[in-house]
This record gives structure tokens, sequence and C-alpha cells, in this order.
């Protein structure tokens, strides 16, 4: 069992940067790819990035990428998203998501998700 809990959101100016932290209970959170997804009301939950269990393989949206970087501690078992020239269009709720061996985009693939933070960028 794993439990996620992130932080680090808030409002900030276009141009702006926020990070996101996102804090992984248990043992075993070096075994998962931990992946950052989006959702804004009404649309549906899209995936942002995500960052494998070894840290070698990384990878990002193509609407983000550039932009956000993500980076995790094995040690802190802490997963960061750090957003970069942020857009009013990157405004929504952030979640953080932990994938079992999986190196996936596919939000129905993870097994754990946390409860979101939310992120706004003002114009």
């Amino acid at each position: 069992q794993v439990q996620l809990v992130e932080s680090g959101g808030g409002l900030v100016q276009a141009g702006g940067s926020l990070r996101l932290s996102c804090e992984a209970s248990g043992r075993t959170f070096s075994r998962y790819a931990m992946g950052w997804f989006r959702q804004v009301p009404g649309k549906e939950r899209e995936f942002v990035g995500i960052i494998g269990w070894s840290t070698v393989n990384i990878h990002y949206a193509d609407s983000v990428k550039g932009r956000f970087t993500i980076t995790r501690d094995n040690a802190k078992n802490t997963v960061y998203l750090q957003m970069n020239s942020l857009k009013p269009a990157d405004t929504a709720v952030y979640y953080c998501a932990a994938a079992n061996r999986e190196f996936t985009t596919d939000l129905r693939r993870y097994d754990y998700w946390g409860q979101g933070t939310q992120v706004t960028v003002a114009s």
C-alpha cells in the first residue's frame, strides 16, 4: 500500500514558477514509476510527465516539455514537479500517481493517487 500526499500548489503569475512535491508512504517507493497528471473541471485528467523507478527514464507531455522537470529522491520517498514559465493554460488540479513497475502515460495503469493540489496561473 502506498499513500501519496501532494503539496506546493498555489497562485502564481504567468511566467512564474512553482515546485510541487509528492511524498509517498511505504518502503517500496523506489519500485514505482511516478507520474504527474492534471485536471480542470469538465475535462479528462491528462498526463503531464512520468519518471521511472530508476530515474533514467523520464517522459513529458508535449504541452509542458522544456518548461516542467520531474525529479525524485528515493531516500526521501518524494517526487517533484518543477514548473517554470507557467501559463494560464497550466491552471489545474495536479495529481501525482504511482505505477508498480510500469512506465506508462495511461492513467488507468496507475495503482495509487494523491488527493491533488490546485495550481492557478493568473494572466
